[in-house]
């Protein structure tokens, strides 16, 4: 564990500690988001491929979302219809996405740019729903949710489901406006609701994923470390902190992430079409030319009609 950790640097273990304790004080005052911030701090602050770190980051926000669920779950703060309606189709969707990705359909600056779009989504939700959202937090919790939005909540699940399986987040930032602005829940509720199925799916898309980063768990340590003291201070603080203000800093981190993700994007795809870094996309006639200047330097001649 020292071997890994330390020759990285003290800056790195600083760093992904510092990361930690953010997400999970996000996590802890708003049930949701925080876990959107790592998968750039692994990839662009560790200097982890995508392969590795999007089932590392499953790992973390997992744990992470567990470990914030206990005072949500006292206090009966969940709501199990909307979850299933919501959480079935997340589930397929995990599983879907981890399925593709395993089988190499998503390659990694599809990966990194589907992360970014997803970021700068939920910057955009976080700013423009926040009246409606508002709203619905103050208003009584309805004992039946309207069955109309069943239908939308459902496509909801499968949209968030394969966004976990595909970039590695909980889907948190899309599943809480789904619960309030769909399921009409109160935003405490939806926050409790949230973290249960961030956590179950981030566990069917590690499954699905198929792929055991055991050289790479050692940098759990200072991530989940740092998260256990961000819940702790934001469970504290949560009742003094202005749910608005918050949303509305965490909404410039997710743009923050977005741009850091989608240039390691445009980084890693260009690395890829560069013949000299090895990648696949060297042209056919370049590779075929090489190819035949082989059979000439072996005197095994070259086929009539070729040239």
């Amino acid at each position: 564990m020292t071997q890994l950790l330390w020759p990285m640097g003290l800056a790195t273990s600083a760093l992904l500690a510092g990361g930690g304790l953010l997400i999970g004080f996000l996590l802890s005052v708003l049930g949701a988001g925080g876990s959107i911030l790592l998968l750039p701090l692994l990839v662009s602050g560790a200097a982890l491929p995508t392969k590795e770190a999007v089932p590392l980051s499953l790992l973390v926000v997992m744990l992470l979302a567990l470990g914030n669920l206990g005072p949500y779950l006292r206090r009966g703060q969940f709501a199990p219809r909307p979850a299933l309606i919501l959480g079935v189709p997340a589930l397929a969707g995990s599983w879907i996405g981890g399925s593709w990705v395993k089988a190499g359909y998503v390659p990694e600056p599809l990966q990194l740019g589907v992360f970014a779009a997803a970021a700068l989504v939920a910057s955009w939700l976080l700013t423009r729903r926040r009246g409606s959202s508002a709203a619905a937090a103050s208003a009584p919790a309805p004992s039946q949710p309207s069955r109309r939005q069943d239908l939308p909540l459902a496509g909801q699940g499968v949209l968030v489901g394969l966004l976990t399986g595909i970039a590695g987040v909980g889907g948190g930032f899309a599943i809480v406006p789904a619960l309030v602005l769909l399921a009409s829940l109160p935003m405490q509720l939806a926050s409790g609701t949230s973290l249960l199925l961030i956590a179950v799916n981030a566990l069917v898309a590690f499954a699905a994923l198929g792929h055991w980063p055991a050289s790479q768990l050692p940098l759990m340590v200072p991530l989940l470390l740092g998260g256990a003291v961000g819940a702790v201070v934001g469970q504290k603080l949560a009742p003094q902190l202005s749910d608005l203000r918050l949303r509305q800093g965490f909404a410039a981190l997710l743009i923050g992430s977005a741009l850091l993700s989608g240039a390691e994007a445009v980084k890693r795809h260009q690395a890829l079409q560069d013949p000299a870094t090895g990648g696949a996309s060297e042209p056919c006639g370049g590779r075929l030319r090489g190819a035949l200047s082989h059979l000439r330097l072996a005197g095994g001649g070259v086929p009539a009609g070729i040239s």
